[in-house]
């Protein structure tokens, strides 16, 4: 074969896989893992949805993947999204704007349904996205805006606003109700009136105007974040005011408040020491009455004592008196008449024992057959002792005979030397 038909062959060899590789192009199309695909036939326009990967017959039809799941970024960083500023547009009930950037995530149904709607309806990924996506987002964060302050959403109700956005976007945008409402300028510190945004609540939850178009399609959100929120300069500055007065504001109240309670502390102190004072006089008082109670008692208990006392002395003077009165009258006091007696007695024996004069005269006319001046002395003596014996008897009432034995006891007024026989 020559070189001409050679080349002649080898180009038509080149078209022919050319043509096969656009026949066989048109003919199957590949599904990836993490994407739908939905292919419309040619001629009958039917859809075929598939949302598992693989190779499938699309007979030179129509071919569109939508992502299974994707991030729709509304960001002004330059390396986030398309490229350029996407963020959103947000106007606060204070008339302040800023704008919001950040992100959501967001997924497509996988029933057969809400796939044909979504495709008749926007056709696209880039759409779906741009029309819907973007759309109830920007009227959530257009909602959301009126419900705080420029200051407020800057600071203490961020979270807040961000979760308003979310509802919006999952559920439908708020009905609210506008009134207006006195409040007090934190620069000036006079009253204005503004415009607050209340949320309707049925049933103690938020009220939806209508349902969101997500929620119609499908369409799933979440995680959704905002990395910053730009107030223009102006604003900033305005913000930073606000917040340097509402410092203020605080610390005044703070300090107020901490003078309150230093107050509340001085006069707590106050009552504490008076009460205290107060307790210890009571304190005072009730030592002082129970010393004076225990002086009265003690006085008390001296007096019944010299009662007892005196009551227990008569009561021995009455014992003792009774019973001399007995022994009066058992022996007519024999005992102590005897010691009377016999001391007196003594006492004359003593007195003779040292006299040494003469006891009766020395001469004595008549005597004794064996008299004598001597025998005459002793019995002078003898004679002066007993009529003093006798006479000391006489006057004890001593009766200082022998009764005779046998002989009848003889009672007089006088007592007995010895007691009656009791025989």
């Amino acid at each position: 074969m020559s070189k001409s038909k050679v080349a002649i062959v080898s180009a038509l060899s080149v078209v022919a896989l050319v043509g096969v590789g656009f026949v066989l192009e048109g003919a199957i199309a590949t599904n990836d893992a993490n994407s739908i695909m939905v292919v419309q036939m040619p001629i009958v326009g039917t859809l075929n949805w598939y949302t598992t990967p693989g190779t499938q017959l699309s007979w030179w039809g129509r071919v569109t993947r939508y992502p299974k799941r994707d991030q729709f970024w509304f960001s002004s960083k330059t390396d986030q999204g398309a490229g350029p500023d996407e963020s959103l547009r947000i106007r606060f009930n204070d008339g302040a704007q800023a704008t919001i950037s950040g992100s959501i995530s967001w997924e497509m149904p996988m029933d057969f349904n809400h796939l044909n709607r979504i495709h008749a309806k926007y056709g696209s990924p880039e759409s779906v996205t741009k029309q819907l996506i973007r759309t109830v987002l920007e009227k959530a964060v257009y909602t959301a805006g009126p419900l705080m302050s420029s200051t407020e959403s800057y600071a203490e109700r961020k979270n807040e606003l961000l979760a308003d956005i979310q509802e919006q976007v999952d559920l439908g945008v708020f009905e609210t109700v506008t009134m207006p409402q006195k409040v007090k300028d934190p620069m000036s510190g006079q009253d204005k009136t503004v415009n607050i945004v209340r949320v309707k609540l049925e049933g103690g939850k938020p009220k939806h105007t209508i349902e969101s178009p997500l929620k119609e399609f499908g369409i799933i959100t979440y995680n959704l974040s905002m990395n910053d929120i730009h107030y223009p300069d102006e604003v900033e500055k305005q913000i930073a005011m606000q917040q340097q007065a509402i410092v203020g504001v605080s610390i005044a109240i703070a300090e107020a408040k901490k003078a309150e309670q230093a107050a509340i502390t001085s006069a707590k102190q106050g009552e504490a020491e008076a009460a205290k004072a107060k307790w210890a006089q009571e304190v005072e008082k009730a030592t002082a009455v129970t010393s004076a109670e225990k002086k009265r008692d003690v006085a008390a208990l001296d007096v019944q004592t010299a009662l007892n006392e005196k009551r227990a002395a008569i009561l021995r003077g009455e014992g003792e008196s009774t019973a001399r009165k007995l022994v009066m009258t058992a022996d007519g006091a024999l005992d102590k008449k005897l010691k009377t007696y016999e001391a007196v007695n003594a006492l004359y024996a003593e007195a003779i024992k040292g006299y040494s004069g003469s006891w009766v005269p020395s001469i004595v006319m008549g005597g004794s057959a064996g008299g004598g001046a001597a025998a005459s002395a002793g019995s002078g003596a003898s004679q002066l002792v007993d009529m003093l014996s006798a006479k000391t008897a006489h006057d004890l009432a001593l009766d200082l005979s022998v009764p005779r034995t046998g002989a009848p006891e003889v009672k007089n007024t006088a007592l007995s030397l010895r007691p009656a026989s009791t025989n």
